[in-house]
C-alpha cells in the first residue's frame, strides 16, 4: 500500500514537472503600433495564450509612435516598472519581411526584449546594459503554418518565441545563435549636456494627449544651473538649426502652480526637464515636435530681453 502511494506521489510530481514546461514563468508585455481597430493584437495573445494559458500578457501601447525613435522612448518609459524576468514583445518593424534580423536581448537589469533589429532597442540597452544579444531562429521560434506569411512577424516570431520564453518553455540560450553586443543596431541622438550656464538635450517625444514637451535633460544635470523653484527659466526650441520658439517661463512644481494657459518648466515623471502650457498644449501653440533633430537648451532668464511667457518674434 505505502509503495503503491509512493509510486502515485511520484508521478503525480512527474505530471506536474511535465506541465511546468508552458507554465507561465514571467510576464509577457506586448508593444507595437497595430493600433486596436482590427484583430491584429488579439491576434498575438491567442499566439502567446495557445502556448499557455497561465502567461500574464499585458499591453504597454499598441498606437502608432510616429517613428522607430519615438517607439524606443515609449518602451525606455514604461520598462523599469516590470519585475526582474519580464518579456517584452516590441513591434515598431517597417522593415518587416526584408533582411532585417529578428533578435533577442537580455539586459543586465535581467529583463528580456524580442524586437526587430532596426534601433528599437537603442534606449533601454543604453540604460540596462547589454549583457547577451541573440538572433531568433525561426526554424523553431516561427508559429507552426505561418511559413509562407511574410508581413506580420508579430504575431507569427516575436509573440510566439516571446511567450515560449515567458512561459519557459525555452530559455534564452535556446532561441537562437549568440551575436556580438555590436550587432544591435543603435540609433544616434544628442545625449543631454552642460556648456557654460546652459543646459541642451533634445526632445524625444511629446506627452501626446496633452502637448507637454518632454526633454532628455535629467533634474540633476538642471539642478547645476541653481535655479530655484518659482525663478525663470530661459528656454530656446530648434528644428535643426531653426529657432522655432524662445520663451522665459518660470521653473514650477506642478501644472497648477502658473495661471492657465502660461508655461511653465517642471520635472516630468522620468525625472527629466519638460515644458507645458497650464490647460493648455504647449506643442501645437509654439509648433513644436519631437525626435532626434528637435533640440532644446534651458538657462537663466534675462527678463530684460522677453517678458514671461512671451515667444520672440
Amino acid at each position: 500500500m505505502l509503495h503503491s502511494s509512493l509510486r502515485a506521489l511520484v508521478a503525480a510530481l512527474l505530471f506536474c514537472l511535465s506541465c511546468g514546461v508552458a507554465a507561465a514563468r514571467a510576464p509577457l508585455v506586448l508593444f507595437t503600433d497595430f493600433g486596436t481597430a482590427d484583430g491584429a493584437v488579439a491576434a498575438m495573445k491567442g499566439v502567446a495564450y495557445s502556448i499557455s494559458q497561465d502567461l500574464l500578457v499585458a499591453d504597454l501601447s499598441h498606437e502608432d509612435p510616429g517613428s522607430i525613435f519615438a517607439g524606443a522612448y515609449r518602451l525606455y518609459q514604461a520598462e523599469p516598472y516590470w519585475p526582474k524576468g519580464s518579456v517584452f514583445v516590441a513591434v515598431v518593424d517597417p522593415g518587416v519581411g526584408t533582411g532585417r534580423l529578428a533578435i533577442a536581448l537580455e539586459t543586465l537589469s535581467g529583463r528580456f526584449f524580442l524586437a526587430p533589429n532596426n534601433g528599437l532597442l537603442t534606449l533601454v540597452a543604453e540604460r540596462e546594459g547589454v549583457k547577451e544579444v541573440r538572433e531568433i531562429d525561426e526554424s523553431v521560434n516561427r508559429r507552426p503554418g505561418s511559413e509562407q506569411s511574410h508581413t506580420f512577424h508579430g504575431r507569427d516570431i516575436f509573440a510566439y518565441a516571446g511567450a515560449r520564453l515567458a512561459a519557459g518553455a525555452q530559455s534564452f540560450e535556446q532561441i537562437g545563435r549568440k551575436l556580438p553586443p555590436e550587432a544591435l543596431v543603435t540609433i544616434p541622438y544628442r545625449a543631454a549636456e552642460r556648456k557654460g550656464d546652459a543646459v541642451s538635450g533634445i526632445i524625444p517625444v511629446l506627452d501626446a494627449h496633452f502637448g507637454n514637451v518632454w526633454s532628455n535633460i535629467p533634474k540633476a544635470l538642471f539642478d547645476e544651473l541653481k535655479i530655484s523653484l518659482g525663478e525663470p527659466v530661459r528656454l530656446r526650441i530648434r528644428h535643426g538649426d531653426r529657432l522655432v520658439a524662445a520663451l522665459d517661463a518660470p521653473y514650477e512644481r506642478t501644472f497648477g502652480d502658473v495661471p492657465q494657459g502660461r508655461p511653465l518648466v517642471y520635472v516630468n515623471s522620468l525625472f527629466d526637464m519638460a515644458v507645458a502650457l497650464n490647460l493648455g498644449d504647449f506643442a501645437k501653440s509654439y509648433g513644436v515636435d519631437s525626435g532626434p533633430d528637435w533640440t532644446i537648451e534651458l538657462s537663466r532668464a534675462d527678463l530684460a530681453h522677453a517678458p514671461r511667457g512671451q515667444a520672440e518674434k
